[in-house]
């Protein structure tokens, strides 16, 4: 019990594994140390957890890939300018494969969960550590969320607003960048993520090796009746072409 911090899910397969057998476990909750948020989940009785309470015990007690992404990681780093009305939204990423526990996605949370499963980056690339409370959880760093971003895009997410957060992320390592891009296996998302980072000219941009990116072969239009960008081999919506171009 002392392992965990104070604010975190408890779950009862890890609980198993470090020796409180379910009869020790129903004696908890039964004696009120613990209460049950689910099946297979717990907490202190009197114990307040968020989501990021359920998050630390999906990636430290049974090591889950999942995470906070996209737009609502970058929200958690002060890089998002956008101002959500009602309950807020999370968006979670996680490997391909991966399926959430039914308590995770049903508990009352502050917050409106939206998963996404993909292998479209490796799991553990270009994450962070986030500080909340008395705890961390791993979260997507800047250039990640990017694309992820894109990776909604457009369906998910709106293509100008992935590009006004890109104008934001200016101080990133090249390395990182560079590392994150020959490891991602969608062809759309390093696309567009590379138009849009020239198109902000952004310092790190003219340090990026695309020889060494497999941007595949064909054109790509990410929206019907869009400006075909032949750099890149694809056609995007001529109000982003347009955008920050004066008359």
């Amino acid at each position: 019990m002392q392992l965990q911090p104070y604010g975190t899910v408890l779950l009862s397969s890890w609980l198993s594994g470090k020796g409180y057998s379910p009869e020790l476990q129903k004696r908890y909750r039964s004696s009120k140390w613990l209460e049950s948020i689910g099946t297979g989940a717990m907490k202190r009785t009197g114990d307040k957890v968020d989501i990021e309470g359920a998050l630390y015990a999906m990636q430290n007690q049974v090591g889950m890939s999942l995470h906070i992404g996209a737009g609502s990681a970058l929200a958690l780093q002060g890089r998002s300018h956008y101002l959500e009305m009602g309950k807020k939204e999370i968006i979670l990423f996680g490997q391909e494969g991966e399926k959430l526990p039914k308590w995770f996605m049903t508990y009352p949370w502050d917050s409106v969960l939206n998963y996404y499963s993909s292998a479209f980056l490796p799991p553990d690339l270009g994450l962070i550590e986030h500080e909340t409370r008395n705890f961390k959880v791993k979260i997507s760093g800047p250039a990640r969320a990017i694309l992820e971003c894109l990776y909604l895009a457009p369906k998910e997410m709106a293509l100008m607003e992935c590009y006004e957060l890109m104008e934001g992320i200016n101080n990133l390592r090249p390395s990182s960048v560079q590392e994150l891009l020959e490891s991602c296996s969608s062809v759309k998302v390093k696309r567009l993520f590379l138009f849009m980072a020239k198109k902000v000219a952004h310092s790190w941009y003219k340090h990026i090796n695309l020889s060494k990116i497999d941007l595949g072969k064909g054109k790509r239009s990410i929206l019907p009746g869009g400006i075909y960008v032949p750099e890149f081999e694809i056609t995007v919506p001529k109000e982003l072409i347009d955008y920050g171009t004066t008359l």
